[in-house]
């Protein structure tokens, strides 16, 4: 979710679900030891709960950025070893790295000793031709040997030559019945399944196999759907509307309007919160358009609001 799930996404997700685990885009470790911490980590307090995810194969590196994240306050630090794009390939890291499980258990055995909060790694059930059940379960193999006790697994292969990071998404075909198997042969680890799932039913259905279940773009494309993940997985009580999310995400713009952040920065995560409403194609027009010309004015929320027929 590189570029996508921002503090500002992330304050949007947290107000909507009390109780869902947030993470932040891949980040890499030159960006935290190197470049302006604040920019690529900072996060508002009410994200909690909320896990960094790192880029990076150097033991080292990943070990003083999960010293950095733990001051910062994250709740968790993740490992990426799923990422397919060419440019996280040409540093050496994501998906990549499942070809060389011994580097990341020892990036793992260094990140865990840093820190005290819990350290997770994200990978795919298979990269180019290392496909097979055999070879994903060496790997997890590696990792709980490390003594790590959570891995998300994306239950996709990732075809790094040939295909890019956005047909990676879709173009390997799902197989959930190999994080099902790795979950029934190691029950003492924290399995959680990733791919495809964007809906209550199909995550309801999951968890009848694994520990837990992440979603990432089916929820940037309707947000509401974690209101009713949250109804549903964790018998919330608590109603609000997505009349009462929008005050609520307005009122944070304008704080952060006055901290010197432009209008557009704080667009993205809220332009589908009407998702399968009708109208929402006219509210998201009217707030690209018009937040370009009155750039610090968030009366255009409740203009652009007009469109929407609540059913």
């Amino acid at each position: 979710m590189l570029d996508w799930t921002d503090k500002h996404c992330r304050y949007l997700h947290r107000l909507i679900s009390k109780d869902v685990l947030l993470y932040s885009e891949m980040i890499t470790t030159p960006a935290i030891l190197q470049g302006d911490q604040q920019k690529y980590i900072g996060f508002n307090s009410q994200e909690h709960p909320v896990v960094l995810q790192l880029g990076g194969s150097d033991p080292e590196d990943l070990a003083k950025s999960c010293i950095v994240a733990q001051e910062y306050g994250y709740d968790e630090v993740n490992l990426n070893v799923g990422c397919p794009s060419d440019r996280v390939q040409k540093g050496r890291f994501g998906a990549c790295l499942m070809n060389e499980p011994d580097l990341v258990v020892e990036c793992v055995k260094s990140m865990m000793q840093s820190v005290d909060i819990p350290i997770t790694v994200k990978c795919r059930i298979g990269v180019d031709d290392n496909t097979s059940y055999e070879n994903l379960l060496a790997f997890i193999q590696h990792l709980d040997q490390a003594g790590l006790q959570t891995v998300i697994i994306h239950a996709r292969i990732a075809i790094l030559k040939g295909l890019s990071p956005k047909q990676n998404r879709s173009v390997p075909p799902l197989n959930y019945d190999f994080v099902y198997r790795i979950k029934k042969e190691m029950p003492h680890l924290n399995i959680v399944i990733n791919g495809g799932i964007d809906s209550v039913e199909q995550a309801q259905e999951h968890l009848k196999y694994v520990d837990g279940v992440m979603l990432g773009r089916a929820i940037w494309n309707n947000p509401w759907l974690l209101n009713d993940l949250q109804q549903k997985l964790f018998d919330s009580t608590t109603s609000v509307t997505r009349d009462d999310i929008l005050k609520y995400y307005q009122t944070y713009c304008e704080k952060q309007l006055e901290l010197g952040v432009k209008l557009h920065w704080l667009l993205p995560p809220v332009l589908n919160l009407y998702h399968g409403l009708p109208g929402n194609k006219k509210w998201k027009n009217y707030l690209v358009t018009q937040a370009a010309i009155r750039q610090n004015d968030v009366s255009v929320f409740d203009e652009a609001r007009e469109f929407i027929l609540l059913q």
